[in-house]
């Protein structure tokens, strides 16, 4: 089997390479000739573990290539997967321009039958907007050439895609007929002889249901963040809290983590989006313009933490960062709080020092030379008159506090992930600060 996938993202790189890793034959587009140049030459431009092997494996054995050429990879394949950028546009709507604009390019390409796969998280009715312009492009071309829409949502957590793709809790996929729905499941077979299912449904169903499910996620985030604060107030701990809800079947314990707001390229995106798409057909989401509201207090809570400590006088005062993604095994910085909050402290004249696994580089091209980058994470607490965890990386969890003590100006730790015990810090000689914590 043949398909083309357009566009390599962090979604269409790892699409392409895990469709490749089970035998099929993948082309991956994209107009960026400096990207593909890249790929072509064993570079990969994300960081995702696993993910650079597989594709050097998968390009050696002939089943994976990079072309900038849409009617190039179009040729002959039976699946075409459109997977750009929707960034926020105006009013918060996700900006459809390049999922158009790739839309016109196929409608110009087509010479033979072919399922076009929005696999770009786009607000319902997108599919039939992509149909329609393709259409125009054949009707123009006095083409009859016959193609069908499916709508294929990701549902893939950075830091763990690879996994996530190879052995999916479920694939969710929207069709129109009978013709579509065979053509995807021969294609997605690999994937789900674990059991797990393929849950087909209609086009607009599928569209929504991503949308409703990075919501869900959000809201449950906002929510313990919510409560956590109310912890702080009243001198509760919000990690008994967690624990104590969490283990009631109806709610379970996944993604009631506290810490310093979401952030990444989906949850603040995709709130915003659904909040507008619904605006747009005149009803107000009031539960999820909420999450929203309290994630962006949610960020300033730490800042405050630390403007507090140091009684609003941060001018000159040396802040050690640990963290700068906006999670785990991931250089990705978009909606970061780290970065959210370094440029909170540098607007009050903080000195900043950080150290990232992975997201240095990323980093450095929003920052530049305002703040400092170490190579490890000990050499941004030296001469630091405060610490502040950001992204809990498992670097980060047992580091030597009998070091940090020794090379920091000030013993104070700011733990914005809530990844270290209070008790024990504070017998180490150090000033804690958590959320929600005692």
């Amino acid at each position: 089997m043949k398909i083309a996938v357009v566009g390599t993202g962090y979604v269409g790189l790892v699409t392409g390479t895990c469709f490749a890793e089970s035998g099929v034959i993948v082309t991956c587009v994209d107009n960026d000739k400096e990207k593909i140049r890249l790929l072509k030459d064993d570079s990969v431009p994300i960081y995702e573990p696993g993910l650079e092997s597989m594709i050097r494996r998968n390009v050696e054995k002939k089943r994976l290539s990079f072309t900038s050429r849409l009617k190039d990879a179009v040729n002959g394949s039976e699946v075409i997967f459109i997977a750009v950028g929707t960034p926020p546009g105006d009013g918060g709507n996700a900006d459809l321009s390049h999922v158009l604009s790739v839309a016109k390019e196929i409608g110009s390409s087509l010479t033979d039958y072919i399922v076009v796969v929005t696999k770009s998280t786009v607000p319902a009715g997108t599919s039939e907007k992509i149909r329609k312009v393709i259409q125009d492009q054949l009707d123009e071309r006095k083409s009859k050439v016959s193609f069908d829409m499916a709508s294929n949502p990701e549902f893939l957590k950075e830091g763990a895609a690879i996994e996530d793709f190879l052995k999916p809790e479920r694939i969710v996929i929207g069709v129109d007929n009978e013709k579509t729905a065979g053509i995807m499941n021969r294609l997605y077979m690999p994937f789900v002889l674990n059991n797990h299912p393929i849950l087909f449904m209609d086009i607009l169903s599928a569209e929504i249901t991503k949308y409703a499910a990075n919501a869900m996620l959000a809201t449950r985030i906002s929510f313990i963040n919510e409560i956590a604060n109310l912890c702080d107030i009243l001198g509760a701990d919000i990690n008994h809290v967690r624990k104590g809800i969490g283990s009631d079947s109806r709610i379970g314990s996944k993604f009631l983590y506290p810490g310093s707001g979401y952030g990444g390229s989906c949850f603040p995106k995709d709130v915003k989006a659904i909040i507008k798409t619904a605006e747009e057909h005149g009803y107000e989401l009031k539960v999820i313009k909420a999450v929203e509201k309290a994630n962006e207090y949610q960020k300033n809570v730490i800042f405050n933490k630390v403007a507090k400590f140091f009684n609003n006088k941060l001018t000159r005062k040396t802040i050690g960062i640990w963290g700068l993604s906006f999670k785990p095994k991931t250089d990705d910085i978009r909606e970061s709080s780290s970065i959210y909050l370094i440029e909170r402290l540098l607007k009050e004249g903080a000195v900043i020092k950080a150290y990232d696994p992975a997201a240095i580089t990323e980093a450095g091209k929003r920052l530049g030379n305002r703040i400092s980058f170490t190579s490890n994470p000990y050499e941004a607490l030296k001469g630091a008159d405060a610490m502040v965890l950001m992204t809990e990386w498992s670097e980060f969890h047992l580091p030597d506090f009998k070091k940090m003590s020794d090379i920091m100006k000030g013993r104070v730790i700011f733990d914005g992930r809530n990844i270290y015990d209070p008790a024990n810090i504070r017998k180490m000689g150090f000033i804690y600060f958590g959320i929600g914590r005692k």
